[in-house]
C-alpha cells in the first residue's frame, strides 16, 4: 500500500475490493470457500500462516485487517 493509503478492511471488504468470490479469495490464500466464509462471519479466524498469505495476496498488513466478532459482523 502507498503511505497515503491508510485504510482498514474487513475480509469481506478486502475481497470485494478485488472483485472476488469467497471461493476465489480462498484459493488465493490456499483455503476452501467454506473456510473463507467462516472467517468473514467470525466463526473462526485465520492462523498466523494464513494471515501472512492474506497480507501477500492482497497487499495489506495485518494491522489493516479488521476482525469482527459475531455480534458485529
Amino acid at each position: 500500500m502507498h503511505p497515503t493509503e491508510n485504510k482498514s478492511y474487513t475480509l469481506k471488504m478486502l475481497r470485494a475490493k478485488f472483485d472476488l468470490t469467497q471461493k476465489q479469495a480462498g484459493e488465493k490464500v490456499g483455503v476452501t470457500e467454506n473456510i473463507w466464509f467462516n472467517w468473514e462471519n467470525a466463526r473462526s479466524f485465520p492462523s498466523v500462516l494464513h494471515l501472512k498469505k492474506i497480507e501477500e495476496a492482497f497487499g495489506v498488513s495485518y494491522n489493516d485487517i479488521i476482525f469482527l466478532n459475531k455480534n458485529n459482523g
